[in-house]
């Protein structure tokens, strides 16, 4: 079986950049299942997540991969009339266990969203040092300073804004807001970063930043991306896991997943029979 996506074959496989970091799982679904009030929308799904790789997840439009993102992070709860069952594990301890703080747990566990989401009555700064005011209160100005130096220049953004960091956050081009967006998430360090369609409302030069940014960060931290763009998470991605109708229909390597899928679902997605 060799039918893919046109355009796939042509997208830079992840292969061809840095390795991934050794293959220990950082994150580890186990039989998760998520509910919107009586809606069973994420069914018993298991996925371990490689440290240090990038994981794509994609599938149609409400297949359950936004849904699945947000239990990662334990903010799909924070929903009225949600819940989940099942485990997630990060590094071996189940983020859901009784006694754990759902704030403590996402100062290791990043978000960014669609859309970006600056702060608009904050500064480009401020934006950054949000989360860390949250986390620790203690920090010192200087320390602040130099986490947010570190993490603008981790996303790429440092050189271009280095001197208006004062200036308001709602002054920066669409790309620019979501690189701030993923150094505010990068602020923290936290040991997984999630992109739920980050590029969905940019333009393709922003996207080949965040692209790039991402490419850059293999090996550093352990991302999950959800995307529609199959081109997207087959240049990006180490692994792509295929979501339908809340169901995990399979994951394996990128270039295994888009040239040689093992089930026919897959197959007819990745051709464009559906979706």
């Amino acid at each position: 079986m060799r039918r893919q996506l046109a355009g796939v074959a042509d997208a830079r496989p992840a292969s061809d950049a840095p390795a991934a970091a050794p293959e220990r799982t950082r994150l580890l679904a186990e039989s998760l299942d998520a509910w919107f009030g009586p809606i069973h929308a994420v069914h018993g799904i298991t996925l371990p997540v490689l440290e240090g790789g990038v994981m794509a997840i994609i599938g149609p439009s409400g297949c359950g991969k936004s849904t699945f993102l947000r239990c990662l992070n334990r903010m799909h709860e924070t929903v009225p009339n949600a819940r989940v069952s099942g485990r997630v594990l990060l590094d071996g301890r189940d983020i859901y266990d009784r006694g754990v703080n759902a704030i403590a747990v996402r100062k290791h566990l990043g978000m960014v969203f669609q859309r970006p989401t600056p702060f608009p009555t904050m500064s480009i700064r401020d934006n950054v040092a949000a989360g860390l005011r949250v986390m620790d209160a203690r920090i010192s100005r200087r320390e602040r300073d130099a986490i947010v130096e570190r993490a603008l220049t981790r996303a790429a953004l440092w050189d271009e804004v280095k001197d208006r960091l004062d200036a308001s956050a709602l002054a920066l081009s669409g790309g620019q807001q979501q690189r701030l967006c993923i150094a505010r998430a990068l602020a923290t360090s936290p040991r997984v970063l999630f992109l739920d369609e980050p590029t969905a409302s940019l333009d393709p030069a922003s996207t080949q930043s965040v692209e790039q940014l991402v490419r850059e960060l293999r090996g550093e931290v352990t991302i999950i991306i959800v995307t529609h763009n199959m081109q997207q998470a087959a240049r990006i991605s180490d692994r792509t896991a295929f979501f339908l109708s809340g169901d995990l229909v399979e994951m394996a390597p990128t270039q295994t997943l888009f040239t040689s899928p093992s089930d026919p679902r897959t197959e007819a997605y990745i051709t464009g029979r559906f979706g």
